[in-house]
C-alpha cells in the first residue's frame, strides 16, 4: 500500500501534462507506460508517459535524451493542442497519476509487476488472516494488523496503539548487488540507512527461520526506510524489526517469487506463535 506514482505539476502551451514523482518511482522505466489520471472533482482520464522526444523518425536524441522529470511528460488520450483544452477537462496541478501495474504470473510462479513494493506485503497478510480465520488458529498474544497507506512518503506508520510491546514491519526484501536475498526467500533486514532493528527481535526471527527451514537471508539495505523510522520518529517507544519477500528491481518493473511470499507468510505465522 505504498504511495508510488506521479502528480501532474503544470501543463504546457500544447496541452501536455509535466509531473512531479511520488514517492520516488524509477522515472527511466516509466517511459512508454500507459497511465490514469484522477482528478479533484471525480474524473479520470488515460494517458502515456513519454520522453519528450518521444519519435525515432523525427527526433535524433529519441534514444539518447535523459529521462527525468525534466525531460519527460504525460500524453492525454484526449484531443488537447493547448493548456485552455486541458482546462476544459478539468485537470489540474496536484490530480494524481496512477501507472499501469501490468501484473502477471508466469507459469514459473514469478509475479512480476510495478508497485510489489508494498502490494506483495499486503497480500501476505491478507493470506494470514484468511488461513487464521478457516484453520480456527489465534495469535499467541493480542495482535494489530496495521495497513499504511503512507509509508512511500514518510508519514504511514506515524499512528501505533498505545499499548504496543513490539512491532513486525512486512515490507520488501532487498535483491541485488552486495545482498543475499533472492526472490525465493524471505529476508529479515538487520539495518537501513535509518538505523539498526531490535537486536533481540531480528535474533528471534532468525531463530525461528533456522528451526523451521525456511529459505531466508539477513540483510542491511543501503538505500532504504520502513514504517518503524516513522513510528519510532513519531514517539513510538516499541522494539521492532522488518522481514519480507525477495523484490528485484524495487520501484522499476519489480518482480518477486511465489516461494519467497510463502516464505515470508509462514515467518510472519511462527512470530505470532500459529505454527
Amino acid at each position: 500500500m505504498d504511495t508510488l506514482g506521479l502528480m501532474v505539476s503544470s501543463v504546457t502551451d500544447k496541452g501536455e501534462l509535466l509531473f512531479s514523482p511520488v514517492g520516488l518511482p524509477v522515472l527511466p522505466t516509466l517511459d512508454g507506460e500507459y497511465c490514469r489520471i484522477y482528478t479533484r472533482d471525480g474524473k479520470m482520464y488515460t494517458g502515456t508517459v513519454l520522453s519528450c522526444s518521444p519519435a525515432y523518425h523525427v527526433q535524433l536524441d529519441s534514444g539518447t535524451r535523459v529521462r527525468d522529470e525534466e525531460n519527460m511528460y504525460i500524453r492525454l488520450d484526449m484531443p488537447v493542442y493547448s493548456k485552455q483544452d486541458v482546462d476544459r477537462l478539468g485537470v489540474r496541478c496536484g490530480d494524481m497519476v496512477a501507472i499501469d501495474p501490468k501484473t502477471t504470473i508466469t507459469p514459473s510462479r514469478y509475479i512480476k509487476s510495478r508497485f510489489l513494493d508494498d502490494k506483495a506485503s499486503v497480500a501476505i497478510l491478507i493470506t494470514l488472516l484468511r488461513a487464521a480465520k478457516e484453520q480456527g488458529v489465534k495469535p499467541a498474544f493480542r495482535t494489530w494488523l496495521v495497513f499504511t497507506v503512507y509509508e512511500e512518503v514518510c508519514s504511514g506508520g506515524a499512528w501505533q496503539p498505545e499499548e504496543l510491546d513490539e512491532f513486525l514491519i512486512v515490507d520488501m526484501g532487498c535483491v541485488g548487488p552486495k545482498l543475499s536475498c533472492t526472490e525465493q526467500m524471505v529476508s529479515i533486514c538487520a539495518k537501513d540507512h535509518e538505523g539498526p532493528y531490535d537486536w533481540k527481535m531480528t535474533t528471534r526471527l532468525v531463530s525461528l527461520a533456522q528451526k523451521h527451514g525456511l529459505d531466508f537471508a539477513v540483510d542491511v539495505y543501503p538505500r532504504y526506510g520502513s514504517d518503524a523510522a516513522v513510528a519510532w520518529r513519531a514517539g513510538c517507544d516499541a522494539p521492532g524489526a522488518l522481514i519480507g519477500t525477495g523484490v528485484h528491481a524495487s520501484h522499476g518493473m519489480e518482480r518477486t517469487h511465489q516461494d519467497g511470499m510463502m516464505n515470508t507468510l509462514k515467518l510472519a505465522a511462527l512470530y505470532l506463535g500459529m505454527e
